[in-house]
């Protein structure tokens, strides 16, 4: 049995790397971008099953990139994975019609867990985000440092 594809869109290369090593486990990652824009030509290109981004990108961000790859793929399925954890942004995020929302600080433990319920329909907010109250202040609730995240699991 195949296992699912993925592109992967970030623009900081280490954090590209530490992504990637996490979603090896057990996904094959396709293609590897640094922008919104690349993004939207390797997802027409590649036709992934999942697109793992993030959503503060140069040029186009994660968010107009999904929206963009939606609109003529409405089957592809989005999962975004931000530093961000504001409400608005997560609802945004959502909104584009992304079935994931985690936090690189959460990445270690959430992201894998993400993309699988996104290649089931489902969709899957990092754990620190649905704990909080009214302002979402992950920081306090999730691990200290996304890199030290991803890597304890990667």
């Amino acid at each position: 049995m195949s296992r699912p594809r993925l592109v992967l869109a970030d623009d900081h290369p280490e954090t590209r790397a530490l992504l990637r090593g996490l979603l090896d486990t057990e996904f094959d990652v396709v293609g590897l971008v640094e922008d919104g824009q690349a993004l939207v030509k390797a997802a027409r290109l590649l036709k992934p099953d999942v697109i793992v981004t993030d959503i503060g990108m140069p040029g186009m961000d994660g968010i107009a990139a999904a929206t963009e790859v939606l609109r003529t793929s409405p089957g592809m399925r989005v999962v975004f994975v931000s530093v961000h954890d504001e409400r608005y942004v997560v609802k945004s995020g959502i909104a584009a019609g992304g079935m994931g929302y985690v936090l690189k600080l959460a990445a270690g433990e959430d992201l894998v867990p993400a993309v699988r319920a996104a290649l089931l329909g489902q969709v899957h907010i990092s754990k620190c985000l649905r704990e909080s109250n009214e302002s979402v202040d992950a920081h306090e609730e999730c691990p200290d440092s996304h890199v030290a995240a991803i890597r304890a699991v990667g």
